[in-house]
């Protein structure tokens, strides 16, 4: 019997630290580089906090290199927003860059980094592997536990004409070197704990149930999952718990490693829509939606959303397959609603008038191709409304 071809990639970091302190080897993995003017991507909130100044000084002090600043980022950042930071990172003759945050502040360094070399506007890269040269040497320094950008391929700008999010998959935007210290992400308060810890259990839900996953994008999904289900309770009750805050960084790095190979799904592709048209926390958006894609997908992939209500400490046994999967569905929404995510888009101002226009620009994203079960636009007009 003939074999069908068939081809995986597994994209990561050429680089990555973990640990408590890891952010102290920065300099040391700037002068590997051979980087001279680094370009620090970040945002009002991390140069508020202290940390920006922080990473300045400890370069220069560590390894004698003066870092240029774009603290500008904005949350769902935009195209504009993007070429703002070019503009930064050539009038100062920048040749690396930092980004230093959470997945805003590492995107927008990626659309940073991807112009640079390439030349046009970040507009132009949206799809897959658009590019042809690699972006400057980039290290991404991490300080939340959610989306992973620190790690992957995926780059995601809104486009401010259309209202709509850009999916930009390029291996050449995977970082450089990426750094996750959880003495980072310690200063995160509850609210956005609970939102990237979802985002986190979203990576790896959906990437365990995507069409293209594989053994080793399972291994790296049920872990990821079995580590938020098992820490992010405690993260959100006390930022201050340092174990609770290392699990969650190998967490949420597991669900990249993940998702940066296996994909995603109708969750982000419906996410996306709400970010670009209602500028909403991306996390936020995807812990509401995860139950109720998950439960249109279940008839897909029963088997794994039993593994997934097992990996969440679930007890199954003696129950059906189809039992075994509705616990997965139960066990997302009660983490959900125990760490403070809202009830649903309603309380995020999303309208039912608005909702046409999303699900047909869903079906456009490149994250719903690998999606388990193929929905009509129908299916993702009432998915958005049962998540109201």
């Amino acid at each position: 019997m003939a074999v069908q071809e068939q081809v995986f990639g597994f994209f990561i970091p050429t680089v990555t630290l973990m640990g408590i302190g890891a952010h102290k080897e920065l300099g040391a993995q700037i002068r590997t580089l051979g980087a001279e003017k680094p370009l620090i991507v970040t945002d009002k909130g991390i140069t508020g906090a202290g940390i920006t100044e922080k990473i300045v000084n400890m370069v220069k002090e560590d390894i004698g290199v003066t870092c240029a600043v774009f603290d500008e980022t904005i949350p769902n950042p935009t195209d504009k927003n993007v070429h703002a930071g070019l503009e930064i990172f050539k009038s100062n003759g920048c040749d690396s860059i930092i980004s230093l945050g959470g997945g805003s502040p590492h995107d927008c360094g990626k659309g940073i980094g991807i112009v640079a070399t390439n030349g046009g506007k970040i507009n132009d890269y949206e799809g897959v592997n658009k590019s042809g040269k690699s972006m400057p040497p980039f290290i991404a320094v991490n300080t939340t536990a959610g989306t992973a950008s620190e790690m992957t391929r995926f780059c995601i700008i809104t486009d401010t004409g259309r209202k709509v999010k850009m999916a930009i998959v390029d291996w050449r935007v995977t970082p450089t070197v990426a750094i996750n210290d959880p003495l980072l992400m310690a200063g995160m308060p509850p609210s956005l704990t609970a939102a990237t810890g979802m985002d986190a259990l979203t990576h790896a839900v959906e990437a365990y149930v995507s069409t293209i996953a594989t053994p080793v994008t399972d291994a790296c999904a049920l872990q990821a999952i079995r580590l938020v289900a098992e820490n992010l309770r405690a993260a959100v009750a006390n930022g201050a718990d340092m174990i609770a805050r290392d699990q969650m960084a190998y967490a949420e790095y597991l669900a990249g490693m993940a998702f940066n190979n296996a994909s995603l799904g109708h969750v982000h592709a419906m996410a996306h829509q709400l970010g670009g048209f209602y500028d909403l926390p991306h996390g936020v958006c995807n812990a509401i939606l995860l139950p109720h894609v998950s439960k249109f997908n279940l008839i897909a992939k029963m088997d794994r959303f039993g593994d997934i209500a097992r990996a969440m400490g679930e007890n199954t046994e003696g129950m059906s397959k189809r039992a075994a999967a509705d616990v997965a569905l139960e066990a997302i929404k009660t983490l959900s609603a125990d760490v403070g995510i809202p009830s649903g888009l309603t309380e995020l101002g999303v309208k039912e008038a608005d909702l046409k226009i999303m699900a047909e620009n869903a079906q456009k994203d490149a994250c719903g191709l690998t999606n388990p079960r193929c929905p009509t636009l129908d299916d993702v007009i009432q998915i958005y409304k049962n998540a109201l």
